[in-house]
């Protein structure tokens, strides 16, 4: 009889291993293997933040100019509760490129406290307004109207008209009267006092 076929070789079994332990983080990294001592990290965040307040300091808006108000002269405008003042001011280019003024109002703080606020009349009005009102011609320098252009280190006098909702005796008793100068390239206005 003819033999037996062997049995094929069975495939030899693997040795048995350990499994192997699988950490997903360890993986992918983690804040403390990939970033710098925490240390180093705050000292870098405060240096761009001192650097940054600097920066922001130094470039911060300013005033384009300055100057003063020099005379005030008020009229009453009968029966109406109002008041028209001629206030002349002198306006200082103090940087060196040119203010071109784009718009000019002037508020009023009663005694009492309460504010009122109104932008400066059309220079085409002031022969009007002096006609009805020639208390407000007196000492009274051109009009400053807007769209003025100051060159650098020049200076500029000039008058505005402007009315409050105020009796005469509450304008004269006034805790304070200031003019903003609104330039046109400037986001700060300039206040006069």
């Amino acid at each position: 009889m003819p033999d037996p076929l062997p049995n094929p070789p069975s495939a030899p079994q693997p040795a048995s291993q350990p499994p192997t332990e699988f950490h997903i983080g360890e993986e992918f990294g983690t804040a403390r293997r990939n970033l710098p001592p925490v240390r180093i990290l705050l000292l870098c965040i405060a240096a761009v933040i001192v650097v940054l307040g600097i920066f922001v300091f130094v470039e911060r808006p300013k005033p384009q100019g300055s100057g003063s108000i020099d005379l005030v002269t008020a009229a009453e405008v009968p029966g109406q509760n109002m008041v028209l003042a001629a206030i002349t001011v002198t306006l200082r280019n103090t940087t060196p490129r040119s203010l071109w003024i784009h718009s000019l109002t002037a508020q009023l703080t009663t005694a009492d406290g309460k504010t009122f606020e109104d932008e400066a009349a059309s220079a085409v009005d002031f022969d009007r307004y002096y006609q009805g009102f020639p208390a407000l011609k007196e000492g009274a320098e051109p009009p400053l109207p807007p769209e003025t252009k100051l060159l650098p280190g020049k200076e500029q006098k000039g008058t505005i008209i402007v009315s409050f909702k105020v009796s005469k005796e509450a304008f004269d008793q006034r805790k304070s009267l200031t003019v903003s100068i609104q330039p046109y390239d400037q986001p700060v206005p300039t206040i006069l006092k």
